[in-house]
């Protein structure tokens, strides 16, 4: 085992091209932050700015095995890494506060260094040379550069990487069996109350804000003069990351200090809250929060405390994740900047209200779906502990 430093492990790192986008459409896509969101290279997430002629960015063109990692952003985004693999003979443009990493292949395999970087041994030096200002947080390539990794053969990196694949496949099957059951509960919904969008049956309407008795938001840590912990006896951070369409994912768990909890009162979440991200590509999300634990949310994320009897709980998350609520949120957002929904927005939500009788014996179906969903999960999480144990043993 080879204790090296990542500049020994990369022949090149650099930043991207600086070329401003969405000054004009087409052309070759352009690498942004959104890229790399949810830890995968995301096509569908490009930046373009009407380059047709790569003679200027031919050095910028991304090469199969390049590793592309964040080093300006929130604190809970830094540092994220994807392993870019090329499909067919596409170019893309590596652009700006996205770093790319070139590997010695020589010395280490790049999948293998993807998988380092998400090692808590590494997270642990990054923070060490993280800087933090109010709106962000960022490392400098010389600091990274610094970084110490230990590194095994080719052949024990080849070994470990593909012990972690197959896990990650696994991982990744089981969340499509739990995709396709929210489907079958999304289908039952349509079945039973018709067409939201449409409302065929011309059911009665209410504002979310008139069934609520709180609606508010979080705020940023560092707003309030507050840290991330890797203490879990501390609150669980909740962000927009955390939010899924119909549940909440603590897989990757953030917490702070119990102080913030203080300040920010209004946001502590209860058993029973609901949650929608209002900034951002996840915006619409939305999920209940049924953690008996201390918690909190940042400012991407709206608390709705329900109080009128006329609407049920698992009636109301699937609609706030239906079309017709995605729909609300698309003519409402704000993209000015960055899209965003307004705490009023999420007040002035339409909600169908058909009969309770009808919503409870939906719940029902619902219940004995979350079943399969709950073995399904069970294997899930299973499995989650044998990829999290897997990096212990092989990254410290």
């Amino acid at each position: 085992m080879a204790h090296l430093t990542v500049n020994d492990c990369f022949y090149q790192i650099r930043n991207g091209a600086n070329i401003k986008q969405g000054d004009a459409d087409g052309g070759y896509p352009i690498t942004r932050i959104e890229t790399i969101s949810n830890d995968v290279f995301n096509r569908d997430r490009m930046g373009y700015a009407g380059i047709t002629d790569l003679t200027k960015y031919e050095s910028y063109v991304l090469e199969d095995g390049d590793l592309l990692m964040s080093h300006i952003n929130s604190v809970q985004y830094l540092g994220r890494t994807v392993l870019y693999e090329k499909q067919g003979d596409e170019k893309i443009i590596h652009g700006m506060n996205l770093l790319v990493l070139k590997a010695n292949r020589s010395i280490v395999k790049p999948a293998f260094a993807r998988y380092a970087f998400y090692s808590p041994k590494f997270r642990q030096q990054l923070r060490r040379i993280t800087k933090k200002s109010v709106n962000q947080a960022s490392f400098t390539v010389a600091d990274l550069k610094k970084i110490e990794i230990d590194v095994p053969s080719l052949e024990k990196q080849a070994h470990i990487v593909e012990n972690l694949d197959k896990t990650k496949r696994i991982l990744a099957l089981r969340r499509q069996e739990i995709e396709v059951l929210d489907a079958l509960i999304k289908a039952r919904f349509v079945e039973m109350f018709g067409d939201p969008i449409i409302n065929p049956r011309e059911l009665p309407v209410s504002d979310l804000g008139h069934l609520s008795e709180l609606i508010t938001k979080g705020a940023s840590p560092s707003w309030q003069g507050f840290s991330y912990t890797d203490d879990a006896t501390q609150t669980l951070f909740v962000t927009s990351e955390n939010v899924r369409e119909g549940y909440i994912d603590i897989s990757l768990p953030k917490y702070i200090e119990d102080g913030f909890n203080e300040k920010q009162r209004r946001s502590v979440l209860q058993k029973g809250d609901f949650l929608i991200n209002i900034v951002g590509a996840s915006i619409g999300r939305a999920a209940q929060f049924t953690l008996d634990c201390k918690a909190n949310i940042n400012q991407a994320v709206a608390l709705v405390r329900i109080e009128d009897k006329r609407i049920r709980d698992g009636y109301l998350l699937v609609y706030l994740n239906s079309e017709k609520a995605q729909q609300m949120y698309n003519s409402m957002k704000s993209d000015t900047g960055r899209a965003n929904l307004s705490l009023q927005d999420i007040s002035n939500l339409s909600i169908l209200l058909p009969p309770v009788e009808e919503q409870i014996t939906f719940e029902n179906f619902v219940t004995q779906v979350d079943k399969s969903k709950a073995a399904v999960q069970k294997s899930l999480d299973e499995t989650q502990l044998l990829f999290n144990s897997l990096m212990q043993k092989y990254f410290g």
